[in-house]
Protein backbone atom coordinates (compact mmCIF):
# COMPACT_ATOMS: atom_id res chain seq x y z
CA UNK A 1 0.00 0.00 0.00
CA UNK A 2 1.34 3.43 -0.96
CA UNK A 3 1.77 6.22 1.93
CA UNK A 4 -0.49 8.49 0.39
CA UNK A 5 -3.41 5.53 0.59
CA UNK A 6 -2.11 4.58 4.11
CA UNK A 7 -2.15 8.53 5.18
CA UNK A 8 -5.69 8.90 3.52
CA UNK A 9 -6.97 5.50 5.72
CA UNK A 10 -5.39 7.35 8.92
CA UNK A 11 -7.20 10.44 8.51
CA UNK A 12 -10.08 8.50 8.31
CA UNK A 13 -9.38 6.54 11.41
CA UNK A 14 -8.12 10.32 13.01
CA UNK A 15 -12.16 11.79 12.36
CA UNK A 16 -13.69 8.33 13.55
CA UNK A 17 -11.75 8.53 17.20
CA UNK A 18 -12.18 12.05 17.21
CA UNK A 19 -16.02 12.24 16.03
CA UNK A 20 -14.51 15.37 13.90
CA UNK A 21 -15.75 14.87 10.06
CA UNK A 22 -13.39 17.69 9.44
CA UNK A 23 -10.38 16.81 11.00
CA UNK A 24 -7.49 17.06 8.57
CA UNK A 25 -3.67 15.23 9.60
CA UNK A 26 -0.27 15.07 7.96
CA UNK A 27 3.03 13.25 8.75
CA UNK A 28 3.47 15.76 11.06
CA UNK A 29 0.59 16.50 13.07
CA UNK A 30 1.21 14.97 16.62
CA UNK A 31 -1.00 14.74 19.53
CA UNK A 32 -0.49 18.70 20.55
CA UNK A 33 -2.24 19.22 17.09
CA UNK A 34 -5.50 17.47 17.75
CA UNK A 35 -8.00 18.17 20.37
CA UNK A 36 -8.56 15.54 22.81
CA UNK A 37 -5.47 13.22 21.68
CA UNK A 38 -4.32 12.27 24.99
CA UNK A 39 -3.20 8.41 26.25
CA UNK A 40 -6.67 7.06 26.44
CA UNK A 41 -7.55 8.55 22.96
CA UNK A 42 -4.39 7.09 21.53
CA UNK A 43 -5.00 3.75 22.54
CA UNK A 44 -8.72 3.55 20.99
CA UNK A 45 -7.09 5.32 17.56
CA UNK A 46 -4.12 2.17 17.92
CA UNK A 47 -7.21 -0.39 18.14
CA UNK A 48 -9.18 1.39 15.43
CA UNK A 49 -5.92 0.92 13.13
CA UNK A 50 -5.09 -2.43 14.09
CA UNK A 51 -8.93 -3.29 12.99
CA UNK A 52 -8.59 -1.42 9.73
CA UNK A 53 -5.19 -2.27 8.39
CA UNK A 54 -5.57 -5.90 9.89
CA UNK A 55 -2.18 -5.55 11.68
CA UNK A 56 -1.18 -5.66 15.18
CA UNK A 57 0.83 -2.48 16.77
CA UNK A 58 2.55 -3.93 20.24
CA UNK A 59 2.04 -1.47 23.45
CA UNK A 60 5.45 -0.71 23.53
CA UNK A 61 6.09 -0.20 19.70
CA UNK A 62 2.64 2.23 19.58
CA UNK A 63 3.95 4.00 22.83
CA UNK A 64 6.95 5.13 20.42
CA UNK A 65 4.72 6.84 17.95
CA UNK A 66 5.61 10.78 18.01
CA UNK A 67 3.48 11.57 14.92
CA UNK A 68 1.05 10.54 12.54
CA UNK A 69 3.73 10.01 9.86
CA UNK A 70 5.46 7.68 12.34
CA UNK A 71 2.34 5.53 12.43
CA UNK A 72 2.18 5.82 8.81
CA UNK A 73 5.54 4.55 8.57
CA UNK A 74 4.99 1.66 10.91
CA UNK A 75 1.59 0.53 9.21
CA UNK A 76 3.85 0.33 5.81
CA UNK A 77 6.12 -1.62 7.47
CA UNK A 78 3.44 -3.99 9.00
CA UNK A 79 2.07 -4.37 5.40
CA UNK A 80 5.21 -5.48 3.86
CA UNK A 81 5.02 -9.22 2.28
CA UNK A 82 6.77 -11.93 4.92
CA UNK A 83 4.87 -9.78 7.98
CA UNK A 84 2.43 -11.61 10.14
CA UNK A 85 -1.05 -9.98 10.15
CA UNK A 86 -3.63 -10.14 12.44
CA UNK A 87 -6.51 -12.13 10.53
Amino acid sequence: MDPQAILAELQQAFRTTFLDPSLVVGPETTSADVDGWDSLSHVRLLLMVERQFRIRIPAQEGSRLTCVGDLAALIARKLEPGCQRSD
